[in-house]
């Protein structure tokens, strides 16, 4: 994305993540900060990285004029505020339709544009609730539980933010014009569903977290391993591997019978630490992995083999992804200090 210009208006997570994206693909990325004189500055932020900073009032007429002039130079604007939030300042979409009609104006929020919630407030775990994710995925019996991850916001939030506006960039070839990319957090978690929702109508199909070959357990050591081993073949390998392929193991295929079927694994796995099942499952394909701190995997061998993990400003942060074959991405570069004038900007940026 080498000579794409990006303006993101700072203030929304999604779109800052979204921004990231962008800005890891090689994109340059300037972001409208509101002036802090406290000089806030978080060095190792890893949704600020890879961007200059612009300290900018919107409600200063110079600092407006100055951004809407960036904006009249840029490629993208992303911004992530409730619906007539950058219309308020004269930002909106229909401002730049003659001065820069090739601007895409990429906008998430948790709702949409439009609809009846388009301007109520949510988080993550809203968009979860509501789109059907958080019931599809507690175990029966237990209470719908967030994930520890801002799933909904950063999939399917910001992540889709940034391959809308790919997407419109592709378009842009062919008609010469911009649009305004509308991602909608509760869309993207729906689409996120898309297989799960399906596969739920298909009878006898794994789906739920209930299956003791589809599950976390804990080790000797008070450590966790991840089970994954859905097909029979990998199940096969599972109880082999753990000794208790047996004339008493019982059926997984019949349903009633799995409560046994967990208690039976998960006592052979509490008789040796992770590290041993971590090994010993290196030789068989039962896809039992241990279940890593986000320090250890930081470190973590196949991990490091492919750099999945970079340092920033002294802190292992994910790196930019995916990879291509010639072009390299760039190194994330640490947050900015924010103060950088919006003029010194558009020198960067000549018209």
């Amino acid at each position: 994305m080498e000579g794409i210009r990006v303006v993101e208006l700072a203030g929304s997570a999604p779109a800052a993540f979204a921004a990231t994206i962008l800005a890891g693909l090689g994109a340059d990325v300037v972001r409208i900060d509101r002036p802090s004189p406290g000089g806030e500055y978080e060095p190792s932020d890893p949704l600020a990285r890879g961007r200059r900073s612009v300290a900018a009032n919107l409600k200063d007429p110079a600092d407006l004029a100055a951004v809407k002039t960036l904006l009249e130079r840029a490629d993208v604007f992303l911004e992530g505020f409730k619906p007539g939030f950058t219309e308020r300042y004269g930002l909106g979409p229909d401002a730049f339709a003659e001065t820069n009609p090739r601007l895409v104006y990429a906008r998430v929020t948790g709702w949409g544009q439009q609809g009846p919630w388009s301007t109520r407030p949510g988080h993550d775990l809203s968009f979860l609730a509501v789109t059907g994710l958080l019931d599809g995925d507690r175990l029966p019996g237990a209470p719908p539980a967030p994930p520890s991850t801002y799933l909904s916001s950063f999939a399917g939030g910001g992540l889709l933010q940034a391959l809308g506006v790919l997407a419109a960039l592709q378009e842009r070839h062919r008609s010469g014009l911009g649009q305004v990319v509308d991602a909608a957090m509760a869309d993207g978690a729906a689409l996120l569903d898309l297989m799960v929702r399906q596969w739920r109508e298909v009878p006898g199909r794994v789906t739920v977290t209930d299956a003791p070959f589809y599950s976390t357990y804990a080790c000797g050591d008070g450590a966790h391993v991840a089970v994954g081993a859905i097909e029979p073949h990998f199940y096969a390998e599972l109880v082999t591997g753990l000794g208790i392929d047996g004339p008493d193991l019982a059926d997984r295929a019949d349903e009633a019978q799995w409560p046994r079927l967990r208690e039976q694994i998960a006592a052979a796995f509490l008789t040796r630490p992770r590290d041993h099942w971590t090994t010993l499952f290196e030789e068989h394909e039962a896809c039992v992995f241990p279940v890593l701190t986000r320090t250890e995997a930081a470190a973590h061998e196949a991990l490091a083999a492919r750099a999945t993990f970079v340092d920033v400003a002294g802190h292992p942060q994910p790196s930019p992804s995916p990879r291509f074959s010639r072009t390299p991405l760039p190194a994330p570069t640490p947050p900015p200090k924010p103060g950088l004038t919006p003029q010194a900007a558009l020198l960067a940026w000549p018209s």
